[in-house]
């Protein structure tokens, strides 16, 4: 299993969207939970194949559901209660935060991008969500060259000593 340990808290990271970071601006994160059938939760207790990279969250019917994430099926499951991998899944908010990310949605240039998966200190599946501003080529090349700065800068002080 793949167990990774996140600084928040004895959180499990199920997994990790690293293109986020890198294609926008992240202003305001959010924890919700989703609404998962037991195939799905056992498919991710087995901790394969989970991936949000190319996933986006979006309001329906006045609530927010998260398109696009992909669960792949759990083996096991009959195929009456098997699932779809890359079905909407809905996010459970308190209704005022729902409320004020609908109305922050419908800004110019907004988006809800997931940020990561995991599983809280009690075993649930939560997602952390960002509001999101897209970044522009020049922006993604300053990030490059500050990373790579970063690095080269690790690199001389670890030399150094």
């Amino acid at each position: 299993m793949a167990k990774k340990k996140d600084e928040g808290g004895g959180r499990r990271v199920i997994a990790h969207n690293k293109r986020a970071r890198f294609d926008y601006f992240i202003e305001e994160k959010v924890e919700a939970g989703l609404v998962l059938y037991g195939s799905e939760v056992k498919s991710i207790r087995l901790g394969r194949g989970v991936s949000i990279n190319e996933a986006y969250a979006a309001e329906q019917d006045g609530a927010l559901y998260l398109i696009n994430a992909h669960i792949p099926e759990y083996k096991h499951a009959g195929p009456h209660l098997q699932h779809q991998p890359r079905r909407p899944r809905k996010l459970l908010m308190h209704k005022r935060e729902m409320n004020k990310i609908i109305g922050a949605l419908q800004r110019e240039g907004i988006t809800l991008v997931p940020i990561a998966l995991y599983f809280n200190p009690r075993g649930i599946v939560k997602a952390e969500i960002g509001l999101a501003k897209g970044k522009k080529q020049h922006d993604k090349r300053d990030t490059i060259k500050q990373r790579d700065w970063d690095r080269q800068k690790s690199r001389i002080m670890r030399d150094k000593n």
